[in-house]
């Protein structure tokens, strides 16, 4: 496996998804938006896994354990948010018979702190 070329694989992915979830938030979608910020975060964590592990990374969607698997010195505050952050992946590819409302204040500040936290990361990827 071209370690270098699936972390790149994995990191344009993370950035077209966060630009998804721009466009759908604009357009009020919110909780697609959501759906795909949550998508962009986890592919830049797979990014940090192959790099930490030179394998391919798990088919799994949990960002707290995707980080946990990379070589990255998280904040509790992060982990937290991560954990929280993950209700809009199963809200978007599962959603129960009582969906979660999700305002407009909401959908703006998380996207924004999700486009914070994967700048961070992408940011992570070229220190040596």
């Amino acid at each position: 496996m071209d370690i270098l070329k699936q972390i790149d694989y994995w990191q344009r992915g993370s950035v077209e998804d966060m630009e998804i979830a721009e466009e759908l938030l604009a357009s009020r979608r919110f909780r697609y938006a959501l759906f795909f910020a949550h998508l962009s975060l986890e592919k830049m964590l797979k990014a940090h896994v192959i790099r930490a592990t030179s394998k391919t990374p798990p088919k799994i969607h949990n960002l707290v354990r995707l980080a946990e698997m990379t070589e990255l010195e998280i904040t509790d505050e992060k982990m937290e948010w991560l954990r929280a952050f993950n209700v809009y992946q199963l809200e978007g590819r599962y959603p129960g018979d009582t969906q979660i409302i999700i305002s407009e204040e909401t959908a703006r500040r998380d996207i924004s702190l999700a486009g914070e936290i994967v700048e961070w990361l992408k940011a992570q990827l070229s220190q040596p």
